[in-house]
């Protein structure tokens, strides 16, 4: 008889809804909760293909369908003892499973939200700072626990934009005393486990440690991170949600939809603190991350704002006013001098400065933007 244990709780509502499973050979599994007979759950369970079972887990595949595709039809039950990660027997079970229609699941039940844990809440507890992660489900990873080069690093990247673009459209809303307690790059990740068991699973923290304003520096742009996402969650109220984001915030975030759509992927993540009672979970499925790539949103604003670069003095025009810095993160910052901007004379090259600047930008509807920096202080660091 053919044992199975659980690999994924795939849903989780008052007990285990939805699991993945392997068999001692390798086969993959999926299993269904039927009924809970006194401290035993009874599970329908198939054999799945891979690509399919990936397919699911993204989102763009409904579990009535992955049943249904058993191979040969045949079908299983199991009863587990309340935690099916435990060796669960399988009984075979006569005929097709097409015949066992009232067993399976109703029609266009997808998979929204990732597999649910608290890894992130571990790791942040471990870790002592905030910590976000998240799984994606790209075709390469159907077969072995692997993802693209190419795929990873511009997801990385993507991620990274809109967090930026969070933290920053956050800090902006905050009072000016309260704004004093986030330093410019209060955004930035460090990756620190490139790859976590289950889905393709990245684990990122801050890259700065908490301090005596605590652990909100990052934690205030991942709130605002949830707050776009919420577009996922309720496809039909998208514009409305981008509208209030639009800009650099709205047009990153449907970048990433675009990256997501290409890669064939939905993506699903968390995020928390040691202080926090539970994880904030947030995310897209395949089919949704593709209708918000292919849905022409207007998220077009012009935007001025004070900026603050920090970095080496890389070159300078003094006729024309153009200057460029060396910063840590982003490379190389070029602009001019605001009209009754500060003198560029006396700056030495290769030098740390602090350079206060006006941005103006502008966003088109397909995340295009176009920037210009215009300096308006200078100070020595």
């Amino acid at each position: 008889m053919t044992s199975i244990s659980a690999t994924e709780v795939l849903i989780y509502y008052d007990g285990v809804q939805v699991f993945a499973g392997r068999d001692p050979i390798g086969g993959h599994y999926v299993g269904m909760i039927l009924e809970r007979i006194s401290r035993y759950d009874r599970y329908l369970v198939t054999g799945v293909r891979p690509e399919r079972l990936r397919q699911f887990r993204s989102g763009t595949l409904d579990l009535r369908t992955l049943f249904l595709e058993a191979p040969g039809g045949q079908w299983y039950i199991a009863l587990t003892n309340g935690d099916p990660r435990d060796s669960v027997e399988l009984e075979p079970q006569e005929g097709n499973i097409a015949d066992a229609d009232d067993l399976l699941p109703l029609e266009g039940l997808t998979l929204h939200d990732g597999p649910i844990d608290d890894l992130a809440m571990q790791e942040a507890r471990a870790r002592h700072n905030v910590v976000f992660e998240f799984s994606i489900e790209p075709p390469e990873a159907a077969e072995s626990h692997r993802v693209g080069m190419i795929t990873l690093s511009r997801l990385l990247l993507r991620m990274q934009s809109v967090v930026k673009f969070a933290y920053q459209s956050a800090v902006r809303d905050l009072s000016d005393k309260d704004k004093n307690a986030y330093s410019p790059d209060g955004y930035l990740m460090d990756v620190v486990v490139p790859a976590a068991p289950g889905s393709y699973r990245i684990i990122l923290e801050a890259a700065k440690p908490p301090d005596m304003f605590g652990y909100n520096r990052l934690a205030i742009g991942l709130t605002r991170l949830d707050d776009i996402f919420a577009s996922a969650d309720e496809p039909d109220l998208a514009q409305e949600i981008l509208q209030m984001h639009k800009g650099r915030l709205a047009g990153s975030y449907i970048k990433l939809m675009k990256l997501l759509s290409d890669s064939d992927t939905g993506l699903s993540y968390s995020w928390a603190y040691p202080d926090l009672k539970s994880p904030n979970y947030g995310g897209v499925s395949g089919a949704d991350a593709r209708l918000l790539a292919s849905t022409p949103f207007d998220v077009t604003r012009r935007a001025t704002e004070l900026v603050t670069l920090e970095g080496e003095f890389e070159r300078v025009n003094r006729k024309r006013g153009d200057w460029g810095l060396l910063t840590d993160y982003d490379g190389v910052k070029t602009g001019r001098i605001a009209d009754g901007g500060p003198e560029l004379n006396g700056l030495e090259v290769g030098k740390r400065y602090r350079f206060q600047c006006q941005e103006d930008s502008e966003l088109d509807a397909i995340g295009r933007e176009k920037r210009a920096l215009y300096l308006v202080k200078i100070k020595t660091v």
